[in-house]
This record gives structure tokens, C-alpha cells and sequence, in this order.
């Protein structure tokens, strides 16, 4: 185990602050799905250290009963090597990641698991196989992806979509990359959200064509094909979150300075958003995709542990909503 991997757990060890100090964004989060009964995770190929201790430290604050899927040998020799205790989890044997993708949503289809995890294989060859339209996971609503961002500076935890599915989504994709993030959102317990569509000014120009999607989502939420979430946009990231620039620019708005959505143009644009938070701002990122049959949490190898518990915990969250109410789970296309 490395010296960093030795400080996170001990950090997380409880889960939780020193005694008398108030719970951070991801803490509570964490803390509120401990309440919940663990979700029964297909955890794909976890065939390295990070990989593996991601789920294993999730199991073992019960957060979710992980099911194993992936080469059992290499799995096991990992699991000894790095002092990871694996014995109560269920293994699949399969010979490489690509059967181990396949067998984990074909677990998933026959109703043997409510989350499916990312473990060491690549994000395209998961996917691949969460959206084949003969044997995937694919419903009615387009699959999209939102990062759940604690930014220490920042009072609320600002959930930031699409910065890693939809390249370039058109109008259609977007209305249900906002849905979906609303149903999340509303799903984990935090209530209405207001929701700011990204852009580089706050007024409509034909010269930028997201603004011009951004007023149309607005005036579709008007009209009922959005639903749950107070929507504003063209706003640009400064109007979003910062309550100083709104009242600068006299901007009048129940979202403005106040976002706690931020829907971005493409990913190119949310994808740089979410790293400059990361890597300038010192933030943690959870990350899972909606729109499948069931939650993915995909989790990176540069995550802390406390970001892989946060995946976990609003993923667990989600599942226990979609437990509690059958309008939560997506038709089948």
C-alpha cells in the first residue's frame, strides 16, 4: 500500500470529521446513504489496486455489496499483494475485460445487481457494452454524465453534466442530459434544483449557437418537456455561481448566483470546467452515468478514496429513490 494510500484511509477510516466539527459536502452525502440498505454492485475487471480497494473500502463502510466480475486469479494475487480483504465478495470468473464487461450487463439485465461500477477496464469498452441496442442497458432517455463537484470555496456541491459521454449533443440530447441530472439530483434527497445552462454571455446571439439551445430549454421547461428543476440560461459560469457578478450585470434570476446544476454546451467545455476545479481549485469530483437501466459509477485511477466513496454514495442514494418509487426506473426502449 503507498504512503497516500495509507493517509486516505486513515483519514476515512471513520468516515466521518474529528469529533465537533461539522461534516463536509461529500461527508454528509456518505453519511446519508450508510442510512440506506447497500445496493448489490457489478463491479467490472477490478484488476488493479485502486481498482479494487475502491469497492472494497465502499463494502466495508456499507455503502454496497460488491459482485466481482473479472479473471479470478489476477483478481485474488491483487487482492494479496495490496492486503485487501475480498473474502465475503462474490467472483465472477471470466478471462479478460471484454467478457467481463458483457457478463456484467447481462447480471444486470437478468435483475442480479442495481449499480454497475467501473473498475480497471477503459470507459469505451464499458460502455460499449452498457449501450448495445440488442444486449445493453440502453431505456428510452439518452445516457449522459454528471460529476458531483465538492469545491472547498464553494457552499453547495455543484453537479456539473455532460463532460464525458455526449461529444456534441444537439438540442434532443440536451433536454434529457438536463432531465436526467434533475431526476439525480431530486433522487438523492437535495430537493428542487436550480438548474444554469453554460454559455459565454448571458444573452441569446445566433453568432453562438449554445446560447440559443439554452433559451430553448428554458422555454421548453415552460411548456412542460422538463420537468422538477427552475431552469435559467444563457448564463455564463461567472452568473452561475457567483451572486457579486449577478448583481453587477443586474441580472434577474432565481438561478443566477445560485446554480446548483451546470449544464454545459459539450463536453470539450464541461470536461475542462470539471479538471480546472480538480487540479486549480483543489476539488473532489464523483462521477456516475444516468440513462441505463441502472446507475454506472465511473471512478478514475487519480481518485481519492474519498471521491470513490462520494461516486458510491450518490450513486447508492439513487438506487435506494429508484427502489422506493417504480416511476423512477426508465422505460426500456
Amino acid at each position: 500500500m503507498s504512503p497516500q494510500t495509507d493517509r486516505e484511509m486513515g483519514a476515512f477510516a471513520a468516515i466521518g470529521p474529528e469529533p465537533g466539527l461539522p461534516l463536509s459536502k461529500y461527508e454528509r452525502l456518505i453519511a446519508k446513504a450508510k442510512q440506506v440498505p447497500p445496493a448489490t454492485t457489478i463491479v467490472v475487471h477490478p484488476c488493479e489496486e485502486t481498482a479494487l480497494r475502491g469497492p472494497a473500502e465502499a463494502a466495508r463502510v456499507g455503502l454496497i455489496a460488491p459482485v466481482l466480475v473479472g479473471p479470478a486469479r489476477r483478481i485474488a494475487e491483487i487482492a494479496q499483494r495490496h492486503g485487501i480483504d475480498m473474502g465475503r465478495f462474490e467472483l465472477i470468473d471470466v478471462p479478460h475485460s471484454e467478457a467481463a464487461a458483457a457478463m456484467a450487463v447481462e447480471l444486470i439485465r437478468a435483475g442480479k445487481g442495481e449499480l454497475l461500477m467501473k473498475g480497471s477496464l477503459h470507459t469505451d469498452e464499458l460502455m460499449h457494452a452498457v449501450t448495445s441496442r440488442s444486449t445493453g442497458l440502453r431505456t428510452a432517455r439518452r445516457i449522459s454524465h454528471v460529476f458531483a463537484v465538492d469545491v472547498p470555496t464553494h457552499p453547495e456541491t455543484l453537479f456539473i453534466t455532460d463532460a464525458a459521454i455526449n461529444i456534441a449533443p444537439d438540442l434532443d440530447a440536451k433536454r434529457d442530459i438536463v432531465q436526467n441530472a434533475i431526476d439525480f439530483y431530486s433522487g438523492i434527497g437535495l430537493g428542487m434544483p436550480r438548474v444554469a445552462l453554460l454559455s459565454a454571455v448571458e444573452t441569446v446571439s445566433s453568432k453562438i449557437p449554445s446560447t440559443i439551445d439554452a433559451a430553448a430549454l428554458c422555454k421548453m421547461a415552460e411548456r412542460g418537456q422538463i420537468t422538477g428543476g427552475t431552469l435559467d440560461g444563457p448564463l455564463a459560469f461567472d452568473n452561475a455561481v457567483d451572486p457579486e457578478a449577478v448583481r453587477i450585470k443586474g441580472i434577474r434570476s432565481a438561478v443566477a448566483g445560485r446554480a446548483q446544476i451546470l449544464v454545459v454546451p459539450d463536453l470539450e467545455a464541461g470536461n475542462m470546467l470539471a479538471k480546472n476545479l480538480i487540479f486549480l481549485a483543489k476539488a473532489d469530483a464523483a462521477g456516475i452515468v444516468l440513462g441505463a437501466r441502472v446507475p454506472i459509477i465511473l471512478t478514475s485511477r487519480a481518485d481519492s478514496v474519498r471521491s470513490r466513496l462520494a461516486s458510491c454514495a450518490v450513486a447508492v442514494l439513487f438506487a435506494n429513490a429508484r427502489r422506493s418509487t417504480t416511476t423512477a426506473a426508465l422505460p426500456a426502449a
